[in-house]
């Protein structure tokens, strides 16, 4: 198959996940939000798919999710998570395919960069949407918003998102590059 037909097939099947995977994390009140449910197909598509792929599904997925199913509210949250799941997207792919030999290493390397970059991207973004200040945006906000309260989804994303990747080298599906 065409690698480009292949690759966008990905990235509409990562797209669909993105709409799904929220409904079933919100079956557990205490930390469902918190598990991050959109960001594990929009990372999974920028190591497999490429960063241009991982970016575009990550910038449509929460405005595709918050205009179908009214969550995230549109204002603030899906505006503010765009650019943040865009980076993630971008951020991961284009490390993950520079950094060779690829494996489960340079997942985690791709993966962390990606962390840090994306979580700063939706401070400015929230930032700029609240205004930053007292009253608007402030540095406790963004350190509960994108690290304290993100703990369970962090745990989760780099236990689950490297043990795929390996899982589906195993398998010759999508395998580490030499």
């Amino acid at each position: 198959m065409n690698k480009q037909i292949r690759n966008m097939v990905l990235a509409a099947m990562f797209l669909a996940i993105g709409q799904v995977l929220p409904f079933i994390t919100a079956q557990i009140p205490t930390i469902g939000q918190a598990l991050s449910p959109m960001h594990i197909p929009v990372m999974l598509c920028g190591l497999i798919c490429g960063w241009q792929y991982g970016l575009i599904v990550g910038l449509i997925c929460p405005l595709l999710r918050s205009v179908l199913f009214g969550f995230p509210a549109l204002y603030p949250n899906a505006v503010s998570m765009m650019p943040e799941l865009a980076t993630y997207g971008f951020v991961i792919g284009m490390l993950y395919s520079h950094l060779k030999p690829q494996n489960v290493v340079k997942v985690y390397i791709s993966m962390i960069v990606a962390m840090l970059a994306g979580r700063a991207v939706w401070g400015l973004a929230r930032g700029i949407l609240l205004g930053f200040g007292g009253s608007g945006f402030t540095m406790q906000m963004f350190l509960a918003g994108a690290f304290i309260n993100a703990v369970p989804g962090i745990i989760l994303h780099l236990i689950l998102i490297p043990a795929i990747m390996v899982l589906l080298d195993k398998t010759k599906l999508v395998p580490f590059k030499k």
